[in-house]
């Protein structure tokens, strides 16, 4: 692969309890471990809130560029992307990611939702990146 654009960020600190920075400082911030995980959890984002937003913004980019090629008129639509983080269903140690993809599309039929998402599921280059890796469930609201 030949990149056209690479972002870079440095995480800092005490990891999930850390600070990252993107290499041009857009990004700049504390991180905290959430609650549910032990932590202190507050205003501070994580992990999985990252890149739940990242796959999110690129997945709602291909479903769009999907159904411009497809002739299909979208006007109203959102993407949510829940990431869970817990252990590894085999038993062996560490963690893994799931994923739940949910599309809004107003005015779309639940067919057409449907194989739009697929068709999106299969450019995305998060949803290429995961495939194999952890499980992404797509719905429709």
């Amino acid at each position: 692969m030949t990149a056209i654009y690479t972002a870079s960020a440095t995480a800092s600190g005490d990891g999930r309890n850390g600070h990252v920075r993107s290499s041009d400082g857009v990004l700049d911030f504390d991180l905290a471990v959430p609650k549910e995980m032990g932590g202190p959890g507050g205003a501070h984002s994580n992990p999985e809130q990252l890149f739940a937003a990242g796959y999110a913004a690129c997945f709602h980019s291909a479903l769009k560029m999907v159904a411009r090629s497809q002739k299909v008129e979208l006007t109203d639509t959102a993407i949510t992307v829940d990431v869970g983080i817990g252990p590894k269903a085999d038993g062996t140690p560490g963690f893994q990611l799931a994923a739940t993809i949910e599309a809004e599309l107003a005015g779309v039929d639940e067919a057409t939702a449907k194989q739009l998402l697929e068709a999106a599921h299969q450019v995305c280059p998060y949803s290429n990146a995961t495939r194999g890796n952890i499980d992404v469930q797509l719905t429709v609201a």
